[in-house]
């Protein structure tokens, strides 16, 4: 123990700070990579699921900052991985503790290193919430690294950064190459990989369904050349409006096989059939918002994590679901075809698993359409 206070003294000692565009510093001490990085800050206010929320490659080009006092407790290990690896910019925290937990394989500080992400410690990440929700998520500049940068000029490169908006980054962080997830189960989907998590491709194996994964950019003639029963649009990071081929594959999809999008997939889906699609002042990412099913009247709590959401849906798209916190559009169903999408996670990883019978749902949608 006194070598690991030792240790824990050391590390504080490496200042570090997080500049906002708008010109907020928040200070704190390094941990993980020391490699300084622009991003975009926002906050997540889970309770718990850090390595999820790592692993979550949604969060590329962003710096993740948790609202949960206390991380690190826990530890990381293989089997608690969302992805291949580590896609976010990077982390901003409270407290970072050593880990103790029976499942752990190393310290939050050590899966960060190995995996070349920066992160931030000791920083009041409640007052940079506030601030963040106040002005809108921020580009900004991470400056860990221990050289010559001073605050002022991290400002000036968090300015002058390009951000997110108008950015593929499914492009990033999707698989380079198709791959089988499974090798058996009733029905069949093909994953279009966007930043796909990997307890959408277990939810899905648990119904039955043997689950093929393919690159973002898979044409969707290909796509039906190994005749699925069913597509999955997966979530992803930044701009949906980005995604343009996209947009153009499900656009030749839709009505050839059954569909579900969730989150970016959501998006797309809708963009594909006449919504529009606008960034949201600070998003949402947690693992805490009320979602309503105005089709039935059910509640159910959900985990999310998206910067934009759809508007003006078009007449051939009926609204099924509205976050209750500012009455975003969460789902939609198309009124001729067999094709839904939700803008929330029902497969959690972090979160509740309030809304896990959606695959269920879509597995019913896959027979209907066989009939």
């Amino acid at each position: 123990m006194n070598d690991f206070k030792e240790i824990w003294k050391l590390q504080r000692e490496k200042r570090a700070f997080l500049a906002l565009a708008d010109g907020a510093i928040f200070r704190g001490w390094a941990f993980g990579h020391p490699r300084d990085c622009v991003g975009e800050a926002v906050f997540n206010t889970g309770m718990t699921g850090y390595q999820e929320i790592l692993s979550d490659p949604s969060y590329a080009g962003q710096f993740v900052t948790l609202t949960t006092a206390e991380v690190g407790n826990y530890g990381c290990n293989q089997e608690d991985m969302e992805s291949r690896g580590l896609f976010l910019n990077g982390l901003v925290i409270q407290e970072l503790n050593p880990a103790s937990n029976w499942r752990s394989a190393e310290d939050l500080s050590t899966f960060m290193t190995r995996r070349r992400k920066p992160g931030i410690a000791g920083v009041d990440t409640r007052a940079l919430t506030l601030h963040l929700r106040s002005h809108g998520s921020q580009k900004a500049y991470l400056h860990v690294s221990g050289e010559a940068v001073t605050e002022a000029e991290a400002v000036e490169r968090a300015q002058a950064w390009d951000g997110l908006d108008g950015k593929d980054y499914a492009s990033v962080v999707t698989t380079p190459v198709p791959y089988d997830w499974n090798d058996s189960g009733r029905f069949h989907v093909i994953v279009y990989d966007f930043g796909v998590k990997y307890n959408i491709l277990r939810m899905l194996a648990a119904q039955d369904i043997r689950v093929t994964v393919v690159p973002a950019a898979t044409p969707a003639a290909e796509v039906l050349a190994r005749k699925p029963d069913g597509v999955l649009l997966s979530n992803g990071p930044a701009d949906p409006s980005a995604v343009t081929y996209a947009i153009d594959n499900i656009r030749a999809l839709l009505g050839k096989v059954p569909m579900m999008g969730i989150c970016l997939g959501h998006q797309l889906l809708g963009l594909a059939c006449g919504a529009t699609c606008s960034r949201l002042k600070f998003g949402h990412h947690g693992c805490n918002h009320p979602v309503k099913n105005i089709l039935t009247g059910e509640v159910a709590i959900s985990s999310q994590n998206h910067n934009f959401a759809l508007s003006d849906l078009p007449p051939e798209l009926e609204l099924t679901h509205i976050n209750l916190n500012d009455n975003t559009i969460e789902g939609i169903r198309h009124r001729r075809l067999p094709a839904f999408s939700v803008q929330y996670h029902p497969e959690a990883a972090p979160g509740p698993h309030d809304a896990a019978a959606l695959f269920a749902a879509f597995r019913q949608t896959m027979e209907d359409s066989r009939i």
